[in-house]
């Protein structure tokens, strides 16, 4: 394959050792008709019959046939009218499924139990330059699998009587699912300029199966890679959702980064993928640091928004980094800087503006916190500090803090383990003793603008700042009379009055 990035010796194993191919089970077109051997195939079957078409089970359900990967989500193609074929399903199943037909694409669905079958009429499309939108005529089944995006999700078993259960595969897909090659089955250049966000699931299909994308289809993704401009953010989230939710999103975005798409949809992270020396002083690479995060985390949650807040933990570093004679690279404050990030990328992407985006921003914010306690002494003081900030995101922060050691340097690597152990260990007393009474001052906000006579302002916040650090610092009781005059002669300093 061409490379334009090169590849650097990391410490994660899935980018230096990718799956290899694996022995796969071939059926004979006779299995293949008893795996199929269902009462809703057997019911498709006979309405294409009487109807009079041809008529394939194809895509992913067959590719999952082989991968041995449960699906029930079923995709039939009909030489023909595939609204049509779904109409007679239903009225052959009756009470028991739910119509849905969808006649501006020439589609229809019909839901049956636990199953979902989509049904499309045999089509071939032609695409214009600037757009994804194609146009559709009616076509045979060749028509239909020239047109799939990949050779392992063009393959299709036939449905009908005469030969129900037989396999056509014009390219050769059960090779490349064997060999665990991403390809398309046509030229390359021409699948992924028609529609540009084959090229995101191409990505995304290797990632989730671990698969390698074929030399000649991951040049042309460097080649094209500026199409992806004429895809809307929301369908490239969708795409990057499924590779943030596989087990080693790493291989998903080394791929994205080596072709070139990366720096089209988050050119924040691809900024990161740079080392400069000073003085023979260099820092580490910060993107392949973030990737090997975001598989840490992986190990240990499926919370697709912790693994955002992990993708994006240290995106404020190109923007803070310093270089200083005494204290060498510097990177200060990059988690606020990286926290304010957080709403751009996310509004470009079409993710959610709502907690989800405050809950990434927090987590980006505060990822600093925990390391700098366990740093140095692990005072209480500090801990309160870090529960009241965090609130219910407490468990979540510490489980990125956590992925976030990535030390090569075993003596501090096992000092930082021991103190996050102490952190958590107070966390969890914390917990015990209801830390959102004991830390929340008893005196809030609107007690106090109402016994000052004052409207939100800074002068409230900085009385309420004077009672939380105290209460946080324990240096009062969180209770109503030390709190009361403590406020009181905060507020005679500051000339306010009663």
């Amino acid at each position: 394959m061409s490379r334009n990035i090169p590849l650097p010796i990391l410490s994660f194993s899935v980018i230096l050792h990718p799956q290899t191919a694996k022995e796969m089970r071939i059926y004979t077109d006779e299995e293949l008709a008893q795996l199929l051997d269902k009462e809703i195939f057997h019911l498709i079957s006979q309405v294409a019959d009487e109807l009079g078409v041809e008529c394939y089970v194809v895509g992913g359900y067959v590719r999952d046939i082989f991968l041995e990967r449960p699906s029930n989500d079923i995709d039939v193609v009909v030489v023909g009218s595939g609204i049509q074929v779904a109409s007679a399903l239903k009225q052959r199943l009756g009470r028991k499924a739910h119509l849905s037909v969808f006649r501006n694409f020439g589609t229809a669905q019909v839901k049956f139990r636990d199953t979902e079958v989509e049904f499309v009429g045999a089509r071939k499309e032609s695409y214009s330059h600037d757009s994804r939108k194609p146009v559709v005529e009616d076509g045979t089944l060749e028509d239909d699998q020239n047109r799939r995006d990949f050779t392992i999700n063009a393959m299709a078993i036939c449905l009908n009587a005469d030969r129900f259960g037989e396999l056509v595969d014009p390219f050769y897909g059960i090779e490349d699912l064997e060999d665990g090659i991403i390809r398309t089955p046509l030229d390359p250049d021409i699948t992924f300029s028609d529609d540009p966000l084959r090229m995101m699931r191409c990505v995304r299909f290797a990632t989730q199966l671990r698969f390698m994308i074929d030399e000649e289809t991951f040049d042309a993704l460097e080649r094209n890679a500026e199409r992806i401009k004429i895809v809307s953010g929301e369908r490239i989230k969708d795409e990057l959702n499924k590779i943030m939710m596989t087990p080693t999103p790493s291989r998903g975005f080394v791929d994205l980064h080596r072709c070139g798409l990366l720096r089209l949809i988050l050119p924040e992270l691809a900024d990161m993928d740079i080392v400069e020396t000073v003085d023979g002083r260099a820092h580490k690479n910060n993107f392949y640091h973030t990737l090997e995060v975001l598989d840490n985390v992986c190990r240990t949650s499926d919370n697709l928004w912790l693994r955002w807040a992990a993708l994006m933990h240290d995106i404020g570093k190109p923007r803070s980094k310093r270089y200083d004679k005494l204290a060498g690279w510097t990177f200060y404050n990059h988690n606020l800087i990286g926290a304010k990030m957080v709403p751009q990328i996310f509004r470009r992407l079409a993710l959610p503006l709502d907690m989800k985006m405050k809950y990434v921003q927090k987590l980006v914010e505060l990822h600093m916190r925990p390391i700098v306690i366990a740093d140095e002494e692990v005072t209480d003081s500090a801990v309160r500090r870090l529960v009241n900030d965090a609130g219910d995101d407490i468990d979540d922060l510490m489980l990125l803090c956590d992925a976030d050691i990535t030390s090569k340097n075993y003596v501090r690597k096992k000092m930082f383990r021991e103190n996050f152990r102490i952190v958590r260990e107070k966390i969890a007393d914390l917990k015990e003793k209801d830390f959102k009474r004991l830390l929340q001052p008893v005196i809030d906000g609107n007690e106090i603008m109402e016994m000052f006579h004052l409207k939100p302002s800074r002068e409230v916040g900085a009385l309420k700042s004077c009672l939380k650090d105290a209460v946080l610092d324990n240096k009062v009781a969180n209770e109503r009379e030390p709190l009361m005059k403590l406020l009181m002669e905060k507020a005679r300093q500051m000339g306010l009055t009663v």
